[in-house]
């Protein structure tokens, strides 16, 4: 006699920090959303994060509460390592995760989760930023989010539309081989484990979600962004190493890129990422005393020649001195797309919204040189660096 298959299991983390204003009713909302639609087993985690206000207490008393929800207290910060410290021990086939104040419609949860029940897919997410999705927020947010995932599309070669958007699934078997690969424990972390997924072929299901900003946030955009630098950094140099082998199932091919470019892609990203954060901070010093489009100018100017000297040797694998002064000035080329963007988008800036920080016009700035960075690897490799225009140039950087 064949024995019953066992019911899916889903769990879902609600990570916490400091979250007593709205934990309560959104895990009861959650609870009861779940308990009436949703056809598969789940089990609700709250995992606090070093809260400092009545946030634990609370979560002890709703896993006491409620069936199905249980709670568990790390002693230190961070989203990532408390996602980290339940994907880990999950027996559930999905695990999944939602931001406490419950900003995501429910309705997408089902969605979410059903093509990595079914095998269809690995990962998926929830985006804020396709044309199906419905989102309220602020402007300053909006433009943070967009240019920052224009940001990885350029310069990391991502193809997920939005990394930060709290409302995301994995199969637990992926999520428990790729946790050891991922450093972050942070806001990092869910764009180095999508990098991570996506690096290994893996599948990733976006479903467009219907997104209301809570205006009580408190994360720190400016910061956020530069540590998201920072994470991009990291990852673009650990790839360049191999550092990240990890066990993916034998299903899974990696996705086929022209020849060289496997190799190309990560080192440009490397390059690009160095020659970003050296731009931002010479404009930061240089805006002190010029006009933005200025400073930009300036600060563009100073790291376009190390850029493609860079580029040339490390990411294309051109040697010696011959054709170095043609690639400067083809790559000046390059130089000029991003000037144009980066000038425009200040000026438009500078129209749409007078008088504005510093640190929203690095963001713009960022925008706009995520977009000359995918123009510029197009030239560089079709046309500056392209083997077929002198066959006896030395080049490397087949894969």
């Amino acid at each position: 006699m064949t024995a019953p298959a066992r019911p899916r299991l889903v769990e879902i983390v609600v990570p916490v920090h400091n979250e007593q204003r709205v934990l309560a009713d959104s895990v009861r909302r959650l609870h009861d959303y779940l308990t009436g639609t949703f056809p598969y087993g789940f089990r609700i985690t709250i995992a606090d994060n070093a809260s400092t206000d009545s946030s634990w207490p609370i979560a002890a008393g709703l896993s006491r509460e409620l069936p199905h929800v249980s709670a568990v207290r790390l002693k230190e910060k961070g989203r990532g390592r408390a996602l980290r410290r339940v994907w880990s021990a999950s027996r559930a086939d999905v695990v999944a995760y939602m931001d406490a104040d419950l900003s995501t419609d429910l309705d997408a949860f089902l969605p979410l989760v059903a093509p990595l029940l079914s095998g269809h897919s690995d990962l998926a997410i929830g985006t804020r930023l396709s044309r199906g999705a419905n989102v309220v927020r602020g402007p300053r947010r909006e433009f943070v989010s967009r240019a920052y995932n224009l940001l990885l599309r350029s310069a990391m070669g991502a193809g997920f539309s939005d990394a930060q958007c709290g409302f995301k699934a994995v199969r637990t078997e992926i999520a428990q081989a790729l946790l050891p690969a991922v450093e972050d424990e942070e806001w990092f972390f869910d764009t180095e484990l999508l990098l991570l997924a996506e690096g290994y072929g893996l599948r990733i299901h976006e479903v467009p979600v219907d997104w209301v900003d809570d205006p009580d946030s408190r994360v720190d955009v400016l910061r956020t962004a530069l540590d998201d630098l920072r994470g991009l950094v990291r990852v673009a140099r650990g790839t360049l190493s191999g550092a990240a082998r990890i066990p993916v199932p034998q299903r899974v091919r990696e996705a086929r890129l022209p020849a060289g470019m496997a190799r190309q892609l990560p080192r440009f990203a490397a390059v690009g990422v160095a020659s970003t954060l050296a731009h931002l901070g010479l404009f930061v010093g240089l805006r002190t005393a010029l006009p933005a489009v200025a400073a930009n100018a300036l600060a563009l100017a100073a790291t376009a020649v190390a850029n493609t000297a860079a580029n040339r040797r490390f990411t294309f694998g051109v040697t010696g001195r011959g054709g170095a002064l043609r690639h400067q000035i083809e790559g000046g080329l390059a130089f000029a797309v991003g000037l144009l963007l980066s000038s425009g988008g200040l000026a438009l800036l500078g129209r749409l919204a007078p008088g504005a920080s510093t640190g929203v016009e690095v963001v713009a700035v960022v925008a706009a040189n995520a977009l000359a960075t995918l123009v510029r690897f197009l030239l560089l490799r079709a046309w500056v660096f392209n083997p077929r225009r002198f066959p006896r140039r030395s080049t490397g950087g087949s894969g």
